[in-house]
């Protein structure tokens, strides 16, 4: 493998894990509604499961309140479902047409166990963000031995392998910091 080909490798790979951790952080709490807080879930209808967003339009009319108003009417029923059975700690509120479900303000203790949560996903990230580096950095090397390129080209390309391993690290940080924030406003 040419060494541009491992670092468009790479970075491809990193950029895997920062929206990896993007989703991961848009599923936390903020104290305020959010449709992405219902992404996880997933609907058995029509004989296999799906996601709630190909079955339902999802909405935040007030700052504590998501809607969820299926296409199909008949689906209701399996749509609260699979709200209880996503165990996201809100009782689904079924009025016949649509599913409200109230989110209740966070207290101090349950707003630092989000922290945590969002520290332990930016790290899995990094970690992972890691691993990728350490598979470059391995693909590099091997490249030298089997007499691919020279050894100033495995050295700039672990060089180059290290920049791009820092600047996904950095962006994994202000992703965390960003959604902590949001979480202690």
């Amino acid at each position: 493998m040419q060494a541009d080909e491992i670092l468009l490798d790479i970075e491809d790979r990193m950029e895997k894990a920062i929206l990896k951790l993007k989703q991961n952080l848009t599923g936390i709490r903020t104290g305020r509604a959010n449709p992405g807080l219902v992404d996880s879930v997933r609907i058995d209808v029509y004989g296999s499961p799906c996601p709630l967003k190909q079955v339902a339009t999802v909405a935040c009319p007030e700052s504590n309140q998501i809607v969820i108003r299926p296409f199909d009417a008949t689906t209701l029923k399996e749509i609260e479902k699979g709200i209880i059975a996503a165990d996201l700690g809100y009782t689904p509120n079924n009025d016949g047409r649509v599913i409200r479900l109230n989110i209740p303000p966070l207290s101090a203790q349950v707003r630092q166990k989000m922290v945590t949560r969002i520290r332990e996903l930016c790290e899995e990230s990094k970690i992972a963000i890691r691993n990728v580096r350490r598979d470059g950095n391995k693909t590099a090397d091997q490249g030298e031995k089997d007499k691919e390129y020279s050894e100033d080209v495995r050295d700039t390309t672990k060089e180059e392998i290290q920049k791009l391993t820092k600047k996904y690290e950095d962006e994994a940080v202000e992703l965390a910091k960003s959604r902590e924030k949001d979480v202690l406003d």
